[in-house]
């Protein structure tokens, strides 16, 4: 009954806020799914509003406490020797400071042919900026040539104990995969010695367990716990839920709602494997029971042996203020990455990248592990063929903001394995578009303000929802991922007769497509059971689901 009258109530405050905006902005129709109160209750849409640096809650600081200057440690720009030792040199100075630090970069040219590890909290790479007089950090090789990473030897073993290969017998390709396809970055934080991803079980190791989770009820913060051990309000934990159920289990049928989609065997043959994580801050404790500050993105059971266990990671992490280059280089095959590679960002919570521009990157920005992180005016761009852009994998309440991508990539946005609750909002794809989501338990993920250009295939029809990923993890996606308000801009001259067909995804069930519009007549095929609404209308009123739920929840 509790329940019941609580879902009356956020009802009735989601349509008196609906009216309040209707009433000061315009008559405009809005959406059912937001607006109408029998839709409301019938479709659960997850709140993103808790993606992004302190849950959007507060502003990106502008830190200057302690300024190190890396020109005082023998960086030197644009005089063409490389800088590596002395970065090096001057991160290591940064260190030894106690509290918050910024290294400061100078203007020009600075090259890097090392990898610039960030492994502590409360510090800030900074440049003087991506235009005129901004810095520049040149990268004249991959990394292909640079030492092993020790935190990739998992995955090295993995992909040769797998045979891992890129096989093209068309273009006689048959070649192993790189350890840098989807990892590492010339500019990486990690907690060093701790794992990011499993691959292997032989690198397993026992968790710190600090409350076992009995019971919890989707959209909602608190969890009835027991075995409370050493928990404390400010606690940062990771979430833990496992299928134990096998290929059949209650865990596969709440993350696809009972759809009959083909399931990959990694949903259960790694039962000592979490399926679901979330990276959430302990806000309460009250006997038995804990509220957690962002919202259970699926109801917890007995059977999923859900728990709150240690997470080891760093805090105000900031990387802004620069350009990365790299040179051009001819591409050999998807999956055969050399590694020019930007940024990689492992176990940060509460930071953010800023402010940059990745020129002719394998990938721009990888991201895995990473909770309440902004990534917002980004630029990637180059005439080197992409393996990602602005990538989330294994992360939970990101928010990448404003991203412009001119260059061509094989997934140009997306959400790959185990990512949750993240956001692509006000970002625009120049040249091949694909809104991808990649398989591997991802759900409830927003595409918010997308503006896309493209050109339609010759069957009048583009394949703008793509879902990537290894069969072993398919389906595309969970239940209730969501589009909203996509602006399509058709290069070429349009049958006026028929519609363009926008499609690519055949299992991804339960998806949310509202407001989809542009310069042509659109239809929207995705399977199964999508939920849509203003196709060919642009949404005025709400033109970002993010911003219109952060303001509600923040009122």
């Amino acid at each position: 009954m509790k329940s019941v009258l609580k879902k009356d109530y956020l009802a009735n405050v989601t349509l008196g806020f609906i009216l309040f905006v209707t009433a000061n902005v315009s008559s405009q129709e809005l959406p059912k799914i937001i607006g109408d109160k029998a839709m409301i209750q019938q479709n659960y849409l997850p709140d993103y509003s808790f993606a992004g640096y302190h849950n959007g809650e507060i502003k990106i600081p502008n830190n200057q406490t302690n300024l190190i200057l890396a020109t005082d440690y023998g960086v030197v720009p644009n005089d063409g020797l490389d800088d590596s030792k002395a970065l090096l040199k001057a991160i290591q100075a940064a260190n030894a400071i106690e509290g918050p630090v910024v290294l400061q970069l100078p203007a020009g040219r600075l090259i890097l042919s090392t990898i610039l590890y960030i492994e502590r909290s409360h510090f800030v790479l900074r440049g003087t900026g991506v235009g005129d007089g901004g810095t520049e950090i040149f990268c004249p090789r991959p990394m292909m040539y640079l030492e092993n990473p020790e935190s990739l030897t998992e995955l090295r073993e993995y992909l040769l104990e797998f045979d891992k290969r890129e096989v093209q017998k068309e273009n006689n390709i048959d070649l192993p995969f790189s350890q840098y396809a989807w990892s590492g970055g010339f500019i990486w934080t990690q907690v060093p010695g701790e794992r990011v991803k499993s691959y292997l079980q032989k690198y397993d190791q026992p968790k710190q367990v600090l409350a076992k989770v009995q019971q919890g009820n989707r959209g909602e913060h608190v969890v009835t716990v027991s075995n409370v051990n050493g928990l404390k309000v400010g606690d940062v934990v990771q979430l833990e839920l496992f299928n134990t159920e096998g290929e059949n289990g209650s865990i596969i049928q709440d993350l696809y709602k009972n759809t009959k989609v083909k399931v990959g065997s990694h949903h259960w043959m790694f039962p000592d494997l979490p399926i679901v994580t979330q990276q959430v801050e302990v806000t309460k404790i009250v006997n038995n029971k804990v509220t957690i500050k962002s919202p259970l993105t699926i109801s917890i059971k007995p059977s999923y042996n859900a728990q709150l266990v240690a997470w080891k990671h760093l805090e105000e992490v900031g990387i802004e203020q620069f350009k990365i280059t790299f040179p051009n280089a001819p591409r050999v095959a998807h999956h055969i990455e050399p590694g020019y590679n930007g940024i990689c960002l492992t176990r940060v919570f509460n930071s953010w990248v800023k402010d940059v521009v990745i020129h002719n990157a394998d990938s721009g920005i990888l991201t895995e592990e990473i909770a309440n992180v902004t990534i917002e005016d980004i630029v990637t761009e180059g005439s080197n063929m992409a393996h990602y852009t602005v990538a989330m994998a294994g992360v939970y309440n990101v928010l990448v903001k404003n991203l412009k991508v001119f260059n061509n990539a094989v997934h140009p946005l997306s959400f790959n394995t185990f990512s949750t609750k993240n956001v692509y909002q006000n970002c625009e794809v120049f040249t091949n578009p694909l809104l991808d989501q990649h398989s591997g338990a991802n759900h409830q993920n927003l595409f918010d303000n997308i503006t896309v250009h493209l050109n339609p295939n010759a069957d009048n029809s583009y394949p703008l929802f793509s879902g990537g990923g290894a069969g072993y993890w398919k389906p595309s996606h969970g239940a209730y991922s969501t589009f909203w308000n996509l602006n399509v801009h058709v290069l070429s001259k349009l049958d006026s007769k028929k519609p363009l067909v926008l499609n690519g995804i055949e299992d991804g069930p339960y998806a949310y497509i509202i407001g989809v519009s542009g310069n042509g007549t659109f239809k929207i095929d995705y399977e199964p059971h999508s939920y849509q609404e203003f196709i060919n209308q642009s949404l005025k009123i709400i033109p970002s689901l993010y911003d219109y739920q952060l303001k509600l929840r923040l009122k």
